[in-house]
C-alpha cells in the first residue's frame, strides 16, 4: 500500500509528473516553482522533492539533474492524482466519420486500430473479439465445388465464423443437411469452449460413412472453434505516430520499439486476459508487466462487448504517456466499436 502522502507532496508530485509528461525532460524545482506559482521556494520545492525520492515515486538521472517519476510515482499519479479529460468534439467527430461507414468487421477494426494511433500518436491495437465463450446457436454446411465445403459458424452474439474445408468427393446435399441437423442438436447451448473440449464425445456414435465429414469436422475443431475468427487477431496502428516520440531518438530505444512491434507473441498478449470490464480501462505501467520487452512502456486497455463475446482496445506508449487524454480515447474507442459491431 501507497504512504500517505501530504497535501504539499501531492501537489509537487502532480506537477513533477505533469511536466514530465509534457517535457520529457527531468524537472527541476526552480522549473516548478517559476510556472505553477505555488507561493513555495524553490528550496522548499526542492525538499520536498527529495523527499519524494527517498519514498521511490521520484528518482534523479544525474546528480545535477531535476527528477523523473518511477513505475511507482507514475502509478500513484494513475490511481490518486490524474483529472481525465474529455475526449475533444473533433476527435468524436473524426472517429465517428471514419468507423460509421465501414461495412466490414475486419475493416472496421483495423480502421479503428489506425485512427486511434492517429489521434493518441502512440501504438494503437484493436484486437477482434475472443468468441470461446460465446454460446453455439447454428452450424451450416454448403457446397462450394466438387472438393470443398463451407463450415459457416453461428454464435448468439450475431458473429458469424467460416473455415473453407476439403473433401475428397463431391458430397450430397442431403448428407451436408443431415449432418448439419445432427450437430445442431447436440451443440445447442453449448459454449464454443465446451464444444472444443467435448466435440469427439459427441459425435463418436454418429455414423460417418465415405464421405468422412464427421472426420474431418474432427480433424478442423479446433480451428472451427478456437478463439480467432478469420480476421487478423491483433490490429495494429499508429506506428508511425508512435516513432515520433522523444524516447524514440535513441538508437537503442528504436531498435527496441521496432521489435516490440513485429514481435506477433507479445502483441497477442497485450490484448488477452484483460480484466477490465467495459466501459472500465486497465493501465498497466513499467514493472507491472510480466512480459520483460513491455517494462519501458505502459499499456492502457479497454474491452468492447459484442453480445457475449469480448474484444480488446489498447495504446502502448512511453511510460511518459498523456494518460490524462489516453484513458478517455481508449474508453470511447471501445465503446464505439460495440456500438457499430452490435
Amino acid at each position: 500500500m501507497s504512504e500517505q502522502l501530504s497535501e504539499r507532496q501531492r501537489t509537487i508530485l502532480r506537477y513533477t509528473i505533469g511536466d514530465y509528461i509534457a517535457s520529457a525532460t527531468p524537472v527541476g524545482s526552480r522549473a516548478i516553482s517559476r510556472r505553477h506559482q505555488l507561493g513555495l521556494s524553490p528550496a522548499t520545492i526542492r525538499n520536498v522533492m527529495a523527499d519524494l525520492e527517498e519514498l521511490g515515486y521520484i528518482n534523479q538521472p544525474h546528480t545535477s539533474a531535476g527528477r523523473m517519476p518511477t513505475d511507482k510515482g507514475y502509478r500513484f499519479f494513475v490511481n490518486e492524482l490524474l483529472k481525465l479529460e474529455e475526449v475533444s468534439d473533433s476527435e468524436r467527430k473524426t472517429i465517428a466519420k471514419t468507423l460509421e461507414h465501414t461495412q466490414e468487421p475486419e475493416e472496421l477494426l483495423k480502421e479503428a486500430s489506425r485512427i486511434l494511433g492517429k489521434i493518441s500518436h502512440q501504438l494503437s491495437l484493436v484486437s477482434t473479439p475472443q468468441i470461446s465463450s460465446a454460446k453455439f446457436e447454428r452450424l451450416e454446411l454448403f457446397n462450394v465445388s466438387s472438393t470443398k465445403i463451407l463450415v459457416v459458424l453461428s454464435v448468439k452474439s450475431g458473429i458469424v465464423k467460416t473455415i473453407m474445408m476439403e473433401v475428397s468427393s463431391e458430397v450430397h446435399r442431403e448428407k451436408l443437411d443431415e449432418v448439419s441437423r445432427i450437430l445442431n442438436e447436440r451443440l445447442s447451448g453449448l459454449s464454443l469452449h465446451q464444444i472444443r473440449e467435448t466435440f469427439a464425445t459427441r459425435v463418436k456414435d454418429v455414423k460417418d460413412d465415405e464421405t468422412g465429414i464427421i472426420r474431418l469436422l474432427l480433424s478442423s475443431k479446433d480451428r472451427l472453434f478456437d478463439d480467432v475468427l478469420n480476421w487478423s487477431h491483433v490490429h495494429i496502428g499508429g506506428t508511425p505516430e508512435a516513432m515520433q516520440q522523444p524516447e524514440f531518438e535513441d538508437p537503442k530505444n528504436f531498435r527496441a520499439f521496432l521489435s516490440l512491434v513485429d514481435d506477433e507473441e507479445v502483441m497477442a498478449q497485450v490484448v488477452e486476459k484483460r480484466d477490465s470490464k467495459p466501459g472500465e480501462a486497465t493501465v498497466t505501467i513499467g514493472q507491472e508487466h510480466c512480459e520483460e520487452k513491455l517494462r519501458h512502456y505502459s499499456i492502457v486497455t479497454s474491452v468492447y462487448k459484442v453480445g457475449d463475446v469480448v474484444g480488446t482496445v489498447g495504446i502502448i506508449g512511453p511510460k511518459r504517456m498523456t494518460y490524462s487524454k489516453i484513458i478517455p480515447l481508449v474508453d470511447h474507442m471501445a465503446r464505439t466499436i460495440a456500438s457499430l459491431l452490435s
